[in-house]
């Protein structure tokens, strides 16, 4: 078998954690910000982990990450 490729659109948005999970950051905080409350903003900016449901796929598109 040759070697799987990484989906390099992925491997730029998501991170392993050291437990192995994938984590992401949130959407909603490139534009249109004049609107959104600072205790928003300020929650986006924190990363999050992908859902179990998602993760399973995503795992196939980074097999050496």
């Amino acid at each position: 078998m040759p070697k799987m490729k990484t989906h390099r659109g992925a491997a730029k948005r998501l991170k392993r954690t050291g437990s192995g999970k994938l984590k992401r950051a949130k959407a909603y905080k490139s534009h249109i910000l004049t609107k959104k409350s600072p205790k928003t903003k300020m929650n986006l900016r924190k990363g999050t982990l992908v859902s179990e449901g998602d993760a399973k796929r995503i795992a196939q598109l980074l097999p050496y990450k």
